[in-house]
């Protein structure tokens, strides 16, 4: 009986092994157009166009708030809508910064975690906009949302107006078809009345060769005949 011959393993050394492993690995591995140069530069140039990255203005950072030692803090029971979570509990927190006395009340969540950080964040803005001025980031951020509103109110404005240009271009338009069409009636209405002048002429000249036609018949009529008066005298 006939045994089938197995085939003897080579043992390689893990050198070997490892780069019969990695040359496996490149050649196994599935392509994409991530790991192609060619789609990457493609990549590339398409995220520097202009058109497609998305104009994000550039505002200062937010500021930090002032230490805790300059900070007074209370909480109070909130008012207003929200039901017995705000009314009955001390979630509202108020912020009194010492040196300067501002004083910031914050009851925006049901969470006192939450307001406290609130709270901070607008004692923070405050005290930017009282140290910086013009400067401060709430003002430049409330200067570029005011050129934003004013732009799209252009915007609004230039495309009503355009609007109202073709409007009153079709009116116009209209207005001249009819003027054209009151010229050619006039065209219309002066040839007509050319014929029927040329009509009227002819009829008149009719009417004068008949009338010359009568008389001369009338004057034959009455002219006599030269033997009829020779022997009426003999």
């Amino acid at each position: 009986m006939a045994t089938a011959r197995v085939p003897r393993l080579l043992s390689a050394s893990p050198a070997l092994s490892s780069s019969i492993s990695s040359v496996f690995s490149q050649l196994w591995k599935p392509a994409s157009i991530h790991s192609s140069p060619g789609c990457c530069h493609h990549r590339a140039l398409l995220s520097t166009t202009p058109s497609l990255q998305k104009k994000t203005p550039q505002y200062p950072p937010k500021p930090c708030p002032p230490p805790a030692e300059d900070i007074d803090e209370s909480f109070l029971k909130g008012s207003g809508p929200g039901g017995q979570k705000i009314n009955k509990t001390n979630s509202a927190v108020q912020l009194k910064h010492l040196p300067t006395g501002i004083v910031i009340k914050c009851q925006a969540t049901r969470s006192r975690t939450q307001n406290r950080l609130i709270a901070r964040q607008l004692l923070a803005e405050r005290l930017d906009d009282l140290t910086k001025g013009d400067q401060s980031r709430s003002a430049i951020v409330g200067e570029a949302k005011r050129k934003k509103r004013a732009s799209s109110a252009k915007k609004s404005r230039r495309k009503y107006r355009k609007l109202d240009g073709e409007k009153q271009g079709g009116v116009a338009d209209a207005g001249e078809g009819d003027e054209e069409d009151l010229g050619e009636l006039d065209d219309n209405e002066q040839h007509s009345e050319e014929i029927g002048g040329r009509a009227s002429r002819s009829g008149d000249s009719a009417n004068d060769f008949n009338t010359q036609g009568r008389e001369h018949d009338q004057l034959e009529s009455t002219r006599v005949p030269r033997g009829t008066n020779e022997t009426s005298k003999a």
